[in-house]
């Protein structure tokens, strides 16, 4: 076992409480922070955190706190695990408690729409001088509680950080890959959201197996095309983070952006449909982040914009498919490993 470490995961929903586990049954101290008093006396007290994943009993070794200060007090590394929409805030909260050349690594998929930031992005604008990587990957919540078998991937440029983190988490369930594109990585875990919605949207109209080879294959392409304008390797999203994430979201009803795409394919109202889910789902506000960076950019999206016409304009499903259908053929495979764009 590797040296045992104080850890902070700061974030108590679904994936920080699953990465507590990880990390506690390591043999490391852990203490979560969380908004909800209620919440982390259950922890404490029950530990369990049953309103995300109700059937994981979590190891003694995990404590929660909902004083940002006392969870970060002496931690060397930190996972920030909140939606998109606080992670600023949070972040400059954290600020003052954490001790000077911490590791802190960022879980969170999701964009900031002010100046199309990525988190990692945010906690280096406010936390300036802390060890920055980012983990991503085909990682369902709870799956991970549940231990089935799961990859992800840790990516910084800071090599020992990279090291340090694959060490805290293997596991006999949990394996840890390291990429040196956080960008990339990160951009592939707030991108695939989208397909998500709109992979949702298919199953629940039935659609057969071929139709769904197309979304996901095209949806890859999209993305690795938006990377490449962007500046982040395209060779990261044939990885986990890339094409597993992707993957995975698009096939599992586990998957909070699933889940909103499937209701809206039933013919929900977008705002009953995301008050009905009570969790946060990244690939909503993504999108319309996405599609206005896209067409700022001059980037080719026609699922994202299709999905956009669909949900913020609407647009009817049969409408946007069929033009979707009558478009000009571009190529397959948009780029090449060694050659840059084909």
């Amino acid at each position: 076992m590797t040296t045992p470490h104080r850890v902070a995961i700061v974030g108590g929903g679904s994936f920080g409480t699953a990465l507590a586990s990880i990390v506690a049954d390591n043999g490391h101290d852990v203490c979560l922070w969380l908004r909800s008093a209620e919440r982390a006396e259950e922890i404490n007290r029950r530990h369990r955190n049953s309103h995300y994943l109700p059937d994981l009993l979590l190891p003694s070794g995990v404590r929660a706190d909902t004083r940002l200060e006392s969870v970060l007090a002496g931690r060397d590394i930190v996972f920030v695990a909140v939606p998109s929409h606080a992670c600023r805030q949070v972040s400059r909260d954290m600020a003052q408690g954490l001790q000077p050349g911490s590791m802190v690594v960022s879980t969170t998929k999701g964009i900031e729409p002010s100046a199309f930031k990525l988190m990692s992005e945010v906690l280096r604008e406010e936390l300036p001088g802390q060890r920055l990587g980012v983990l991503s990957g085909p990682n369902l919540a709870r799956e991970i509680a549940a231990r089935e078998i799961t990859a992800t991937v840790i990516a910084s440029e800071d090599g020992e950080l990279n090291q340090r983190i694959q060490s805290l988490l293997h596991c006999s369930y949990f394996r840890v890959y390291a990429s040196a594109d956080p960008y990339g990585v990160e951009l592939a875990g707030a991108l695939k959201n989208i397909y998500a919605i709109i992979a949702g949207m298919a199953a629940a109209m039935e659609i057969g197996h071929n139709t769904v080879a197309l979304l996901i294959t095209r949806s890859l392409a999209e993305m690795s095309r938006f990377a490449l304008q962007q500046g982040a390797d395209p060779s990261t999203f044939l990885g986990l983070a890339g094409v597993g994430d992707l993957l995975v979201t698009c096939m599992s009803p586990l998957s909070r952006n699933y889940r909103v795409g499937f209701q809206l394919g039933q013919g929900k109202p977008l705002d009953q449909v995301v008050a009905e889910l009570g969790q946060v789902a990244e690939g909503v506000n993504t999108l319309r982040l996405v599609r206005s960076e896209a067409l700022r950019r001059g980037v080719r999206m026609p699922l994202v914009q299709g999905l956009h016409e669909i949900i913020y304009e609407g647009a009817a499903i049969d409408s946007v498919v069929g033009r979707l259908m009558e478009a000009d053929q571009p190529r397959d495979v948009e780029f090449t490993l060694r050659g840059g764009r084909a």
